[in-house]
């Protein structure tokens, strides 16, 4: 984690979390590529919980299965076997628009995200696609106008081109399109990555905000484990396709037993 981002659960306070019944399930999810002896299993029986209005950080370095684990979340891939359950219905397979309803997602490079050839108002409203019934005309002004207060931004942007914008700014309409179906869950794949180190306090607090102010659940997936102490209720700890740490953030930080775990907070100096 870089300088400018100290963790601090002063700052960022965590989300009491009603568990009595998980938002989304994973039940022995596993994805294997290939065959025979090339097979490599990318997601090994991994099961965990996703609880409504919570923030739950998934962190892992790079090839640790955490990328495939969100395209499986995102019905982008599916499983080699095992089970997606949302609010107790097994949504594995079938329609996945009724699915993209519920769980939107935020990706790591919001440039290559957009059409570049369309406005800002154009690249929202493309979300409302999956929607059963087209809203009427004063209700996509109406999402248009909440999403975009959501995040922090002005409706002076809906004219201009994404080339036109901020890189802090195009994160942020990448998260409004998102808000636009108010999802119950929102998964934000290394969010930050491709920003300026100032600016990536900013966006994990507005994901915060965003949770605040919407109750969506927020499923953050980072290899820095500092952004995630800073801004998580739970951390779940994904090596070599396994998850080797599941708990809340404080807990895991202060107990983990586990090696992969311990060197990623021995990386982190403000976290020892």
């Amino acid at each position: 984690m870089d300088a400018s981002v100290r963790p601090s659960h002063t700052g960022v306070q965590k989300s009491p979390v009603d568990q009595t019944q998980p938002l989304l399930a994973v039940r022995n999810l596993n994805r294997t590529f290939g065959s025979g002896a090339n097979a490599v299993a990318a997601v090994k029986d991994v099961s965990f919980e996703l609880y409504p209005g919570e923030i739950v950080a998934l962190v892992g370095e790079s090839g640790s299965g955490k990328s495939t684990l969100a395209r499986l979340l995102l019905r982008l891939l599916a499983p080699t076997s095992g089970e997606i359950q949302l609010l107790g219905k097994n949504v594995t397979h079938g329609p996945k628009t009724a699915y993209w309803r519920e769980v939107q997602a935020v990706f790591q490079d919001p440039f290559a995200s957009f059409n570049q050839f369309y406005s800002v108002r154009r690249v929202m409203l493309s979300a409302l696609g999956v929607l059963q019934k087209q809203p009427t005309r004063a209700e996509r002004d109406s999402r248009l106008r909440t999403a975009l207060s959501q995040v922090g931004l002005s409706e002076s942007l809906l004219e201009k081109r994404p080339y036109e914008l901020s890189g802090g700014q195009r994160q942020r309409v990448m998260m409004a399109r998102a808000l636009m179906l108010a999802p119950q869950l929102l998964i934000a794949d290394e969010p930050t990555s491709m920003l300026d180190a100032s600016l990536r306090v900013s966006i994990l607090n507005q994901l915060k905000d965003v949770r605040d102010a919407t109750g969506t659940t927020l499923l953050l997936i980072t290899h820095d484990l500092g952004q995630a102490y800073y801004v998580s209720d739970r951390l779940l700890v994904m090596y070599r396709g396994e998850l080797v740490d599941t708990g809340p953030t404080e807990q895991v930080v202060a107990q983990s037993q586990h090696p992969y775990t311990r060197a990623l907070i021995a990386d982190v100096p403000t976290l020892h």
